[in-house]
């Protein structure tokens, strides 16, 4: 039915834009940081925290709620998350202001994996049971997959578009010291190890600061904007939660 297929949509579009957003925090933490793993999974567990109890607590609501109205205000609590996280983060580790922003999308990402699995199975007979779970599972790896896949390009090929521009805008870094580096497969690395290249190379120290400069800003700039169409992504995904069911539990009728 369409109120199922827009469960599926908004569905798949929550564990996309999660998946996105494990794979741009950490991304954030461990190499715009330079975070060990241990920390990065440290700044991630008040997310997973968020999210496990938001998606237990969530069930009180349907009685004064109706899954469209959770669902709409779940996107929007994930597209205000994601854009808050693009105007606070820095270069230096800010821990409350990003915190908000990760509790604000675990809230919203809690309560939509919870109720839009309760709307597939309400809105199918007990037969179907099976073939419920089949398809929450086959559409929460797909779009895991897809997620992680997208954000991945999406902020490699901002880095390298807006490296590439603020390379070329550079006196300091000349064409000669351009030819020495590898600018066919730029990725996101740190400045250690943006050094350790050009100690490779001819680049005097002035060219080496102005590569290091060139790198924060590039990646700093390349998140804020993967993380704010996202945010795009987000909202968008408020058009199938407007067509999940009106009701409340109460009120779905028996057959």
């Amino acid at each position: 039915s369409p109120q199922e297929r827009a469960a599926v949509y908004a569905m798949f579009a929550v564990v996309a834009l999660e998946a996105m957003l494990n794979f741009s925090v950490p991304l954030y933490i461990q190499i715009v940081q330079g975070r060990s793993p241990l920390a990065t999974a440290i700044a991630m567990m008040p997310f997973n925290l968020t999210v496990f109890f938001t998606a237990m607590l969530i069930v009180r609501f349907y009685t004064r709620l109706t899954p469209r109205q959770i669902g709409q205000y779940g996107f929007v609590l994930c597209t205000v998350a994601l854009l808050w996280l693009a105007f606070v983060v820095r270069n230096d580790w800010s821990a409350g202001p990003v915190l908000i922003g990760l509790v604000l999308f675990g809230i919203g990402q809690g309560s939509l994996v919870t109720l839009l699995f309760n709307v597939l199975v309400t809105s199918s007979p007990k037969e179907a049971a099976g073939d419920v779970g089949s398809l929450r599972g086959t559409t929460n790896n797909l779009a895991a997959a897809v997620g992680t896949a997208v954000a991945g390009a999406l902020l490699v090929g901002l880095l390298s578009a807006i490296m590439l521009g603020n390379i070329a805008a550079s006196p300091k870094l000349t064409p000669e010291l351009q030819a020495q580096v590898d600018l066919d497969s730029i990725n996101f690395i740190s400045n250690d190890r943006l050094q350790t290249v050009l100690a490779e190379t001819t680049a005097s120290p002035a060219q080496v600061a102005e590569a290091v400069r060139v790198n924060t800003e590039s990646r700093l700039r390349a998140l804020k904007i993967g993380l704010l169409i996202m945010s795009g992504l987000a909202f968008l995904s408020i058009l199938p939660a407007g067509r999940l069911p009106n009701y409340h539990p109460g009120e779905i009728p028996e057959d």
